[in-house]
């Protein structure tokens, strides 16, 4: 029988998108990586070799310092190495997104704890950047753009059809992000009936980068969403 790893370890080496990208925008697949397949694989083998039900967390798409640089979601490689025992060699990231999602993990009662009981994933999977227009590239989320919205359309459809086989409950799914993020996946549940329930929190870049004084209360509202709906 295929465990959770399994299921998510194959379905993140097999990402691909075949379609045309408006123009400016590159697609950003941190999967194509060796190094960063092997973090991820060793993630899930760590805390996922199993075949528990859990409960989905979906952000938006990767980003150059979370997943995009460790192929886990919202865990910078000094969160990996710290919180997660695994240490990624040859470069480092912080992310300040994977700094509230681990003080939230620890609040929950630890890495443990938590990644038996959720799987944290995006609305798209694959990552897109474009430039900012002084020489630097800059995270670009699928909803940025009408454009790019409809042309990963089925990529996102799809990935999460394929994800609800892993051994998600479709009880309830937890956004992260409280504006478009939300809309768009509310919209496309009403079509699709992914979930029985969409549960819109704030995203931890909203968080610590506008209310980082006030993050426990962000936190707790997560525990609190997490407890209202456990099953």
């Amino acid at each position: 029988m295929q465990t959770f790893a399994d299921h998510v370890i194959k379905f993140n080496r097999s990402l691909e998108f075949k379609g045309a990208l408006p123009p400016g925008i590159q697609i950003m697949n941190p999967f194509r990586e060796a190094a960063i397949a092997d973090v991820m694989q060793q993630f899930y083998k760590k805390f996922y070799d199993d075949t528990h039900t859990r409960r989905l967390i979906l952000g938006i798409n990767p980003g150059r310092l979370g997943s995009g640089a460790t192929g886990v979601p919202f865990s910078d490689t000094k969160r990996l190495a710290e919180e997660c025992g695994i240490p990624v060699k040859g470069f480092k990231t912080h992310e300040p997104s994977s700094v509230f999602v681990y003080d939230m993990i620890h609040a929950y009662g630890g890495v443990q704890a938590f990644y038996q009981d959720f799987y944290i994933s995006s609305v798209c999977p694959l990552g897109f950047t474009a430039g900012n227009g002084k020489d630097k590239v800059v995270n670009y989320n699928y909803y940025d753009s009408k454009a790019l919205t409809n042309a990963v359309h089925d990529l996102i459809v799809s990935s999460l059809r394929k994800q609800l086989g892993f051994g998600i409950s479709t009880k309830v799914c937890y956004c992260m992000g409280t504006g478009k993020n939300a809309a768009f996946l509310q919209a496309l549940n009403e079509k699709e009936q992914f979930f029985e329930k969409i549960v819109p929190l704030e995203h931890p870049r909203f968080v610590m980068q506008y209310k980082v004084k006030t993050k426990q209360a962000y936190i707790d509202k997560y525990l609190e969403a997490f407890e209202a709906y456990s099953q």
